[in-house]
């Protein structure tokens, strides 16, 4: 990955990812996060273990971030936009989608 290709993914991220670290976590610890989006075989979901990911690249130093942390950022980029374009209709306060958004690091009603 060029620098280029780097810059922007760095930019959609954190444009995109509008949920602190500290609040990151704290949603991940509770049963709403849990229960949001798919598992295998009933362990993890992938936005789950993803939104563990974020956290722990919003804590490295962009200087110290890997090829493999910007393709993960991408895949972030990507799976948030794509969510947002199928926003339900109506108060999404308490819903899956809300809660599955969340898991990646982005918060819609924020």
């Amino acid at each position: 990955m060029d620098g280029g290709e780097r810059e922007e993914a760095w930019s959609d991220f954190r444009e995109l990812v509008n949920m602190s670290p500290a609040e990151l976590e704290k949603w991940l610890a509770s049963d709403r996060s849990r229960n949001a989006g798919q598992s295998q075989d009933g362990g993890e979901s992938t936005g789950h273990a993803s939104g563990r990911r974020i956290v722990a690249i919003l804590r490295t130093g962009k200087g110290d971030l890997t090829d493999d942390d910007y393709q993960h950022m991408r895949k972030v980029v990507g799976y948030v936009r794509r969510h947002l374009a199928q926003r339900p209709a109506g108060d999404v306060r308490d819903t899956r989608w809300r809660h599955s958004l969340m898991n990646w690091g982005h918060d819609p009603l924020t």
